[in-house]
């Protein structure tokens, strides 16, 4: 097995690669998961599922044929597939709309939301809709415009033990004096509960 532990946080480097496919980067998928309070027979579901990174962690921590990866990008469910197969765990991998797909999905202990493509209150609405009692929905983003729909929508929907958390990770890179930090794009991650 390519990651031989069980805590999260696989390096970026081991996962497959499409240009432009998005990756949630190690740092900010270890504080996702956490927020998702993850326990092994969840039903889980990953809305804009990009490279997969997400999908794999979660398939590690629970039971993979509870977990449902949805993208509206081809080459993003390709990837998906390529990142699960290469860390020997499996999803049921979704090539659709989340709105026109949540609707037959299975109620959902945990769901993280990646990428809404503009339509946040829509798909955080249906995401409300799937969730069990207690069930977590997060949301990470980098725009501000979504975490501003995301929270109204949240707070509109009645969630509680609702969380904004701004994550910068900086990463060290080695030049010829020293070690610089080499900051990431700053991450909004909204967590709630039902």
């Amino acid at each position: 097995m390519i990651w031989n532990y069980t805590t999260p946080g696989i390096p970026d480097e081991l996962f497959e690669r499409f240009e432009n496919v998005p990756i949630t980067k190690e740092d900010i998928r270890s504080i996702v998961l956490s927020k998702l309070r993850l326990r092994k027979k969840y039903t889980v579901i990953d809305v804009g599922c990009g490279s997969g990174s997400i999908t794999v962690e979660v398939c590690l921590q629970v039971n993979s044929k509870n977990v449902y990866a949805i993208d509206s990008d081809r080459n993003a469910i390709e990837l998906t597939k390529k990142n699960l197969d290469k860390f020997g765990v499996s999803a049921n991998l979704l090539y659709s709309k989340a709105e026109e797909v949540l609707p037959s999905l299975p109620a959902a202990d945990a769901i993280i939301v990646g990428g809404t493509k503009g339509r946040t209150e829509k798909i955080i609405e249906l995401c409300i809709s799937k969730l069990k009692k207690d069930g977590r929905l997060v949301v990470d983003t980098i725009l501000v415009e979504t975490m501003y729909k995301a929270l109204k929508t949240v707070k509109r929907q009645k969630m509680r033990d609702i969380e904004v958390t701004q994550v910068t990770i900086a990463k060290g890179k080695s030049v010829s004096s020293g070690t610089m930090l080499v900051s990431r794009n700053p991450i909004l991650i909204l967590s709630a509960t039902k």
